[in-house]
């Protein structure tokens, strides 16, 4: 392993079960949540600089899978990561880079949503406990607000 091995995501490695909950419509001041169950196992790649997730989501029109994919720079001490859904196999998402600070991951990207300009963030919490959340939030307003439309809480599954 390199000196420059990165293990800001070491917290995430191995098998896990997740509750999800998620906007029914994103951006369309929806109150409306679903809520619904999936696995996930998380495994280092490129010499502990990257790691991929590997997900199974059980929503209510059917199971699917999706990854993501994680790669840390060290000359730049940021993190990329890309989403790739089973439903749109070639449609790999615009990548938020970003890293960790004071025990809070930051991942922020320029993105669209119904062809419309949006900023997207990702937060990583509470990666020093036994049950981690991810959370993904929507600005339409150049980052001035933010949107919540989706959170993943992370229990152990070993």
């Amino acid at each position: 392993m390199s000196s420059d091995h990165c293990t800001d995501f070491d917290f995430e490695f191995g098998r896990w079960r997740v509750i999800h909950r998620r906007l029914k419509q994103r951006l369309a001041d929806c109150r409306d949540w679903e809520t619904f169950e999936g696995t996930s196992e998380t495994r280092p790649v490129l010499g502990g600089n990257g790691n991929v997730e590997d997900q199974l989501l059980h929503i209510s029109t059917g199971s699917y899978r999706a990854i993501a994919v994680r790669s840390f720079d060290p000359a730049t001490r940021a993190w990329a990561i890309w989403w790739l859904d089973s439903r749109a196999p070639h449609g790999l998402d615009v990548p938020v880079i970003g890293g960790f600070a004071d025990g809070v991951g930051t991942f922020l990207a320029d993105d669209t949503h119904e062809g419309r300009p949006i900023k997207l963030r990702f937060l990583w919490l509470n990666t020093h406990t036994d049950s981690p959340r991810w959370e993904q939030a929507m600005s339409a307003d150049g980052g001035q607000s933010w949107e919540t439309n989706w959170t993943m809480d992370f229990a152990r599954a070993d």
